[in-house]
């Protein structure tokens, strides 16, 4: 495996490097396929939608009469296969774009079922978990959460759930990737699977997805196959590395236009929002998502190559179906995770020369360290590694904004932990 003399790598870690990769190209076909399938669906939508030079106009003030930003929903419900959607840089967050969506709909005396076990970190606040109650939470306002937890292996209990899913039930929730946890995430498959459950058992409910993580992954998503809104954040995989800010909401045509009247306020809802010049960015990002996402799901497949032949616990796997960019590996330790993350760092294009250290984080009950020398703050899409610092010491990996540069990225983690003598390697 050649790498550039710039980076000067252990050479039997080179030589499992070269076998790792060797390997992770078999699963690539896969992959690719999706990408140009999914790269010529976005064509399609920028077709549909009549994306013009004069779409880029900036609007101020109250903005409008805002072509751009009109168009560029449409473009994301085209190729979403949704009836509508709500794309806009003043997301703050995923869990902005999931917080407008959930008060958007629910109303107090209503009931949210979690299908997916207890939700990652920085979502619990919102609903009012014990432990992490805050003012304002979905609680505060009188609406009921409950879950089902996942089994033991990590996928839905579709037996609890057909006894605990009532005519009563508003909502079903469904967290698509892994968050924080070792269980696997969930297909489109497997999600309309779970709303044709929910449908059945009650008609009225709202089928809910956090879709982080997961946009064109494969192709198709949750909304054209049984969910009623679906949202997440343009710093990942639907910004394609472009975007510098957002998030979107996306689905049934009824629910983005509560959702709208959340956002902003009820009777003007999607009519107000000022683009402020960031148009030519978030459809740059819209149309280079799915190849983006492709080089990064690559990248993860070289990662649980890599670390599988290092004697780590990776998943998925391989040789594993891929329904979101997330690659997990178990360290065991937490110098595993500091030296893990630095080597990422060190591949970064920014800020490449600086030491992650464990801190506290807001919405975390641990400490936390994440590598992300990005173009753009805490973007998940551009190769970074987090994880908590507890049990079971993994880390979390994602993004990479091209394979070349997320597989080298790879390799200098591990590089990072061979200097500090967490690996052994053979002769």
């Amino acid at each position: 495996m050649e790498i550039y003399t710039e980076f000067q790598v252990n050479q039997r870690l080179l030589a499992l490097a070269e076998e790792a990769g060797a390997q992770a190209a078999e699963g690539f076909a896969e992959i690719e396929s999706t990408q140009r399938w999914n790269q010529q669906k976005m064509l399609a939508a920028f077709q549909k939608a009549r994306v013009s030079e004069s779409s880029f106009a900036p609007s101020t003030g109250y903005g409008y009469d805002d072509r751009s930003r009109d168009m560029l929903d449409q473009v994301y419900a085209y190729a979403f296969g949704a009836e509508d959607a709500l794309v806009r840089h003043n997301f703050v967050s995923g869990t902005h774009a999931l917080t407008v969506a959930l008060f958007g709909v629910l109303r107090p005396g209503d009931t949210i079922l979690c299908a997916t076990g207890t939700p990652y970190d920085t979502i619990q606040g919102v609903f009012g978990l014990p432990g992490r109650e805050k003012p304002g939470s979905l609680r505060d306002f009188g609406i009921v959460y409950e879950q089902v937890d996942l089994l033991p292996d990590g996928t839905p209990n579709y037996q609890e759930l057909e006894r605990e899913i009532t005519s009563d039930c508003k909502m079903l929730y469904i967290q698509r990737s892994r968050g924080y946890s070792l269980r696997p995430s969930l297909s489109v498959r497997e999600i309309e699977r779970l709303a044709q459950l929910a449908k059945r058992k009650a008609p009225n409910c709202i089928v809910m997805v956090d879709n982080c993580y997961g946009e064109f992954a494969q192709r198709e998503e949750p909304v054209a196959h049984g969910a009623d809104l679906m949202a997440g954040s343009l710093i990942k995989n639907p910004g394609g590395g472009i975007a510098p800010t957002g998030g979107y909401i996306a689905g049934r045509r009824d629910l983005v236009e509560l959702c709208s009247y959340r956002l902003t306020t009820p009777g003007t809802g999607r009519e107000l929002g000022c683009t402020l010049g960031h148009s030519r960015e978030l459809f740059m990002g819209a149309f280079h998502a799915p190849f983006v996402t492709g080089e990064a799901m690559k990248t993860a497949v070289f990662a649980a190559s890599l670390f599988r032949r290092l004697g780590y616990q990776v998943t998925p796997t391989p040789e594993e179906a891929r329904t979101d960019i997330i690659q997990a590996i178990q360290l065991g330790s937490r110098e595993g995770l500091v030296a893990f993350c630095r080597g990422i760092q060190k591949a970064s294009p920014v800020d490449s020369f600086v030491a992650p250290e464990p801190s506290p984080m807001p919405g975390y009950d641990s400490q936390v360290i994440m590598a992300a020398g990005t173009f753009t703050l805490g973007s998940s899409i551009e190769l970074s590694a987090d994880a908590p610092l507890r049990e079971p010491y993994a880390v979390w990996m994602q993004g990479g904004l091209n394979y070349p540069s997320g597989q080298l990225g790879v390799l200098l983690a591990a590089n990072e932990m061979a200097k500090e003598g967490l690996l052994e390697l053979r002769p």
